[in-house]
């Protein structure tokens, strides 16, 4: 990679990083990475979308549309305050380009993503192309809406094969991580909320309180991740679509917690997550069913709602070859995950309409783990993703 572009991408990646913003509200963050795009490249066109845009490079080769391919990085933050400089941390003790904007940060790294994407448009923008490539900058990635948002686009330009990486700490800085098949799990929020009769503390009799209801649901959902216990009437999956499958109990509310006051509602808040999003599904099925019986017997109503819906993230084995064999030709080391990293990714809702791959790049073995307020992209890591890039772009 030219240095030019590279200290170009870097301070970029500092600017994004100062400017964070909340999945689908990436307005400032969309203007900032097309401003630079447009100031520093000549040969790009651009397409701009509610909340999202992509640029094309148009191919040299008379077939290049046959031969699209598409890259793609995620531009939101999270709701996570910034850890202040000089805390110790071997992060955070010397960068100048913390968060401004209180309570939101970019700990999971996707200020990189668009770095590292920026950095693959200004190559690409300085030499011929033979087939026609597609960057894609998408916006809500952290609650699963996103990829479902921008995946039509692989089917509106008919674009052959889509890739895009992942900053991963804990392997060593700079080595390619990948795993054949499924990569990334399923995933979704559930909240279930019960609905009975407030009454006075002292009169509970006169209504309705859904605690021990909500109590009684949570406590039977370990029994349903064995799936012999899955209710009767409900298809269970055959034993080679089994796999993980996980249940978090992420909040429970029942009432104010005021000493004079039966409460009259009560919400349970879930995440599910399995290796395949029918099982998924039938998980989910299960829980309800579970708690409607449960809910009817108690005389409350019952409701649900689905939150941050993720697909299973299943590259193609075309895909992970061709980024193996851009790996040996640059001598880049490369390490197969033994197991499948549980954090949830919108990138395969891509992946349901092309073949390809999500690959991740170490960020270093002792390096913060992401979601926590030490974590900082490695700025070292943003050259290997552009290499990376540009070698499956021009094969």
């Amino acid at each position: 990679m030219k240095q030019e572009n590279l200290n170009k991408i870097v301070q970029l990646r500092h600017a994004l990083h100062r400017h964070p913003e909340l999945s689908l509200q990436e307005n400032e963050t969309k203007e900032r990475i097309l401003r630079f795009l447009k100031k520093y490249t000549s040969t790009l066109e651009f397409e701009t979308r509610d909340g999202w845009f992509c640029a094309v490079k148009r191919g040299s080769d008379p077939d290049a549309d046959e031969k699209s391919a598409a890259f793609r990085a995620d531009m939101d933050a999270l709701p996570i305050d910034e850890e202040a400089a000089g805390s110790g941390t071997p992060v955070h003790s010397e960068i100048t380009w913390l968060s401004e904007h209180p309570g939101i940060s970019h700990k999971c790294g996707h200020d990189g993503h668009c770095a590292a994407l920026c950095g693959l448009a200004l190559e690409l923008d300085q030499a011929e192309c033979r087939r026609t490539v597609w960057l894609i900058f998408q916006p809500g990635e952290e609650i699963g809406a996103g990829g479902k948002m921008c995946a039509g686009l692989i089917r509106e330009k008919g674009i052959r094969e889509i890739y895009a990486f992942h900053n991963l700490s804990g392997y060593p800085q700079g080595q390619i991580v990948y795993r054949r098949g499924l990569t990334q799990p399923a995933s979704e929020g559930l909240e279930i909320r019960f609905q009975g009769k407030q009454s006075h503390a002292s009169e509970p009799e006169n209504g309705v309180n859904p605690a021990e209801t909500a109590a009684a649901v949570v406590l039977s959902i370990r029994q349903l991740l064995d799936r012999r216990k899955m209710p009767d009437g409900l298809q269970k999956p055959a034993e080679d679509q089994q796999g993980m499958l996980l249940c978090t109990i992420t909040g429970i509310k029942v009432g104010t917690g005021d000493f004079g006051i039966s409460p009259g509602e009560g919400i349970i808040r879930l995440t599910l997550r399995a290796e395949h999003e029918e099982e998924m599904k039938l998980l989910e099925r299960s829980i309800l069913a579970m708690a409607e019986e449960q809910a009817k017997t108690a005389g409350l109503q019952i409701s649900h709602q689905i939150f941050d819906y993720f697909p299973e993230t299943r590259n193609s084995g075309e895909g992970i070859s061709r980024i193996l064999d851009a790996a040996e030709k640059l001598q880049i080391p490369a390490q197969e995950m033994p197991e499948i990293w549980r954090a949830s990714e919108d990138f395969g809702w891509y992946l349901k309409e092309c073949p390809g791959a999500m690959f991740y790049i170490g960020n270093g073995e002792e390096w913060p783990a992401l979601h926590t307020k030490e974590y900082d992209f490695n700025d070292r890591i943003l050259e290997r993703a552009v290499e990376i890039f540009l070698k499956l772009a021009a094969e």
